[in-house]
């Protein structure tokens, strides 16, 4: 019995030397620095904050999409063709012709603003697949703010329009479009042709005139040459030219019968003969420009709209 209590009581004492020995080393354990703390807090944060130089161009690049993801890049700019700046324009609404070097940014309808000698066209889309332009390339515009970037408004029948400003019509206009499924900034050329406006729109009229030449009413021959589409067709000159009460009006014979309307002014004429050329009576708008009309031909596996140009000589009419 003695043995047993005296055991017992080595154990006891045995057990209380660890406990104190483990309170000891916790007592003496370090406890960590609120300083270092902060420090290291302070570091770490100030690697997650700071971006690379490098990262952010990245970051830039990847908003702007690549050749691989664009369609195709349409020319706007025509041979020929000189800037013409508000100077040159009366103060009024126009609707023109807008071009896009995009098939995928398409204008349905355009209407330049021309006030105080700044202009601004509105631009009708045909989706709703953009949420901002930006009057610049898309390099450009992801180094500016929300804030910069022009957002579309919503008529009625739910068609998206951008405002634009605009420095010149039959010149290029930089301009980019974000993409709300892409999330991507897409470079898009647009263009206004000066000619789709109506001559009253000049402060100085752009061509010479019938009465400016001093034609009298009669019958006379014009060199008259024809430029666009695939440069295949082709017109006949000189053309037959008439003048009835001051109004020009000319004879054009296509190289085939295949035409089977034109347009001119947004008036639509039909053939007066097809049966070798497809022959046409047309008004004459002036004479030494390149005179916009629309022919559509038969010809291929489709009836096709073709736009092209009537340039009129003054220097080669003569009497008939």
């Amino acid at each position: 019995m003695r043995k047993l209590i005296i055991l017992l009581t080595a154990l006891a004492f045995s057990l209380g030397l660890t406990a104190c020995g483990q309170s000891a080393n916790q007592q003496n354990q370090p406890e960590t620095s609120p300083a270092v703390s902060a420090v290291e807090t302070e570091n770490q944060q100030s690697v997650s904050e700071t971006v690379p130089e490098d990262s952010a161009t990245e970051t830039e690049e990847q908003k702007i999409a690549s050749p691989d993801e664009t369609v195709a890049y349409e020319e706007v700019l025509e041979e020929g063709m000189t800037p013409i700046y508000a100077d040159a324009l009366l103060d009024g609404d126009y609707p023109v012709e807008m071009k896009s070097s995009s098939s995928m940014f398409s204008i349905t309808d355009c209407i330049l603003h021309v006030k105080d000698g700044e202009m601004t066209a509105e631009m009708f889309m045909s989706g709703t697949g953009y949420l901002y332009v930006y009057p610049d390339t898309a390099e450009e515009a992801v180094t500016h703010e929300e804030s910069d970037y022009i957002p579309y408004t919503e008529t009625e029948d739910g068609v998206h329009v951008f405002t634009i400003p605009v420095q010149a019509l039959d010149a290029e206009i930089p301009c980019s479009a974000y993409s709300k499924k892409k999330e991507k900034w897409y470079d898009r050329t647009l263009l206004i042709r000066a000619d789709s406006l109506p001559d009253d729109a000049f402060a100085e009229s752009r061509f010479t005139t019938a009465e400016s030449l001093g034609l009298a009413d009669g019958e006379y021959t014009i060199e008259v040459k024809l430029e666009g589409g695939s440069g295949k067709a082709s017109v006949t000159s000189p053309a037959k030219l008439t003048i009835s009460d001051g109004n020009a009006s000319a004879e054009i014979v296509w190289s085939s019968n295949k035409y089977d309307y034109m347009l001119v002014n947004g008036e639509k004429f039909e053939p007066v003969s097809t049966e070798e050329y497809s022959v046409f009576e047309i008004p004459v708008n002036g004479f030494d420009y390149q005179m916009p009309v629309s022919a559509d031909t038969t010809a291929m596996s489709q009836p096709y709209e073709i736009e092209y140009t009537l340039y009129f000589d003054s220097a080669t009419v003569k009497e008939s």
